[in-house]
């Protein structure tokens, strides 16, 4: 079965949606008791269909999180079968607590793990995004629970199904507050993330509905819930629909809500208990307290998350500051810093000795003009791992020009700085690989000591490893100057 691709028209799976949502919404209201269960159980078993036809045509490629969410909707359609009374007689909307509640409640666990898994991807591009987005669904669910769902609550309520009830609501409006999300920064899983949004939104309205209509008719109850089945249904199925768990590459660019509109949702659960307090309302729901609890932690989360990108970013900062961008050695900044503390060092009497190997390449300038100048990044870059290979942990690499580098030998060296400076010729006269071809430079290399007790600064050691270089630099042209 070869199933529509991603630049295929949706309307196809909007019609279907829009004229079975009607005709299920339609037959529900004018048959009988008995086609009423069959009804609803055909429409509970559309998305294990769709779900499980989308797999085996490839078309969801991530198994895992449908599989997961299909085994959930199965859950639901038995409960369905098993306890056909289930939303005729009202069991939904009295919050008993019972086998019905469990059976839901189990069922959008499932549901809600598949979808996790699903957007796990998403997660990791935007995460602050998701959680202030959660958030923001957390603290809505407070007033809905406290002036919707709460005063409609039959007495015989047994706190397991006030908690089933209210975990329910808390976790839907985290959802759709992070399906909200996802739908604004990845564009292309717009058309499927919709569908489970209204989902998400007319689950939530069943459940007011159906505390609201407990001593009235269940019909619209039963006809919101069966158009959220649908929806499930369609979501996965369109065109776009495996963007649901694939968004695009590269990160979120959509910004995070304002930081007003995060301290209002904040503020919306102890904004409704005063106004209960100060109505003499009775006690505040339990809505309140347990959503504030709730989101407690995920302040917190939000809050680690920050720091902990606030601490990469400082890193960041602080090794651009010192470190050469293309070589990752440090900067000429950073390298004579250390110089006049190396030379502090000597004068404390810590170190007995500081050298320094000032090294200007040869034979680089053509490289740039004859093969460009990524072939000169790449020479550098293999130059200074070179360069880093050819001395001790303790010493220093720096990049201080184009082609020009500086060594710091801390301390005595065995052999002092004539058997590095030999080293890192010899390493250098090796080819270096650039695109398939060989590319061969050479470098000279200038050195200068400075020990304990004697009177010099960081501009007259630079000045004497420079013209020990040039002087490396003048042999070298009169040796191959020929007689």
């Amino acid at each position: 079965m070869a199933w529509p691709r991603a630049t295929a028209p949706a309307w196809p799976v909007h019609a279907g949606v829009l004229g079975l949502s009607a005709a299920a919404v339609a037959s529900y209201a004018l048959t009988g008791p008995g086609s009423r269960t069959v009804i609803f159980a055909l429409v509970t078993a559309a998305p294990i269909i769709t779900y499980l036809a989308a797999i085996a045509a490839r078309h969801l490629t991530d198994r895992l999180p449908w599989l997961i969410a299909t085994a959930g909707m199965a859950m639901l359609t038995l409960g369905t079968l098993c306890w056909p009374d289930w939303i005729p007689g009202h069991h939904l909307g009295r919050a008993e607590g019972g086998g019905t509640d469990l059976v839901m409640a189990g069922a959008h666990v499932l549901f809600l793990a598949g979808t996790a898994i699903g957007l796990r991807r998403h997660g990791r591009k935007d995460p602050g995004g998701l959680i202030d987005a959660a958030l923001i669904g957390l603290c809505a669910a407070g007033p809905l629970g406290a002036w919707l769902i709460r005063p409609g609550l039959v007495p015989d309520a047994t706190p397991l199904g006030k908690m089933l009830l209210l975990s329910d609501l808390l976790l839907l409006s985290a959802v759709i507050g992070c399906l909200l999300r996802i739908g604004v920064t990845a564009p292309k899983s717009r058309g499927p993330i919709a569908y489970l949004m209204a989902a998400g939104i007319l689950t939530l309205l069943c459940d007011v509905v159906a505390v609201l209509t407990v001593h009235g008719s269940h019909v619209p109850t039963a006809q919101l819930m069966m158009v959220a089945y649908l929806c499930v249904a369609a979501g996965p199925v369109l065109p776009t629909g495996p963007h649901v768990t694939r968004p695009a590459p590269g990160p979120a660019t959509v910004r995070h809500p304002p930081l007003g509109w995060l301290g209002a949702a904040l503020c919306a659960n102890p904004a409704v208990a005063a106004v209960q307090a100060v109505q003499s309302d009775g006690p505040a729901s339990v809505v309140l307290p347990a959503t504030t609890i709730l989101v407690v932690p995920v302040v917190v989360l939000r809050l680690r998350l920050l720091s902990a990108q606030r601490a990469r970013a400082e890193r960041t900062l602080a090794h651009q500051a010192h470190h050469d961008d293309l070589t990752g050695l440090y900067n000429r900044r950073h390298t004579v810093d250390r110089i006049d503390e190396e030379l502090r060092a000597l004068d404390d009497g810590p170190l007995a000795e500081v050298t320094l190997l000032l090294c200007d390449l040869d034979g680089f300038k053509p490289v740039n003009d004859r093969m460009g100048h990524q072939a000169g990044d790449t020479v550098l870059q293999e130059v200074a791992r070179r360069l880093t290979a050819a001395v001790r942990e303790q010493d220093l690499v720096g990049r201080i020009g184009g082609d020009e580098f500086l060594i710091l030998l801390r301390g005595e060296h065995p052999g002092g700085g004539t058997t590095v400076a030999d080293r890192i010729v010899e390493s250098l006269r090796a080819p270096i690989l650039v695109g398939g071809t060989p590319v061969r430079i050479g470098v000279s290399i200038g050195t200068a000591v400075a020990r304990a007790g004697a009177v010099v600064d960081r501009e007259t050691l630079i000045a004497r490893a420079d013209a020990a270089m040039y002087e490396v630099k003048a042999q070298r042209r009169l040796t191959a100057t020929p007689a």
